[in-house]
């Protein structure tokens, strides 16, 4: 069973950075794309960043890019999200999510991490 569990969020000023870190275990890592998806209260969960098994292939939201980069390392089972030039519109709670067939921007991932709130304050 494919486990996720996402690290790194806490509080920061706005123009600051964070970076998220998801540990993936319970499969293959490198079989799997991985996506951040975020929720903000009140809002729907909505699509971040997904990556690609090689790493090759990125996809970004339109909020989020030239500011936020996700990455992967294969060796160490692990997702990561740099989030750069923060607003306090990103503030959310961010999660991990898996999947080995997906559209990778749409929602229909097999499995999610239980989240990391980001709070950035202006």
């Amino acid at each position: 069973q494919v486990q996720l569990v996402e690290s790194g969020g806490g509080l920061v000023q706005a123009g600051g950075s964070l970076r998220l870190s998801c540990a993936f275990s319970g499969g293959t890592f490198s079989t799997y794309t991985m996506a951040w998806f975020r929720q903000a209260p009140g809002k729907e969960r909505e699509f971040v960043a997904a990556i690609r098994w090689s790493a090759e292939i990125r996809y970004y939201a339109e909020s989020v890019k030239g500011r936020f980069t996700i990455s992967r390392d294969n060796a160490e089972n692990t997702v990561y999200l740099q989030m750069n030039s923060l607003k306090s519109e990103d503030t959310a709670v961010y999660y991990c999510a898996a999947a080995q067939i997906v559209i990778p921007t749409s929602k229909g991932y097999d499995y999610w991490g239980r989240g990391t709130q980001v709070i950035v304050s202006s």
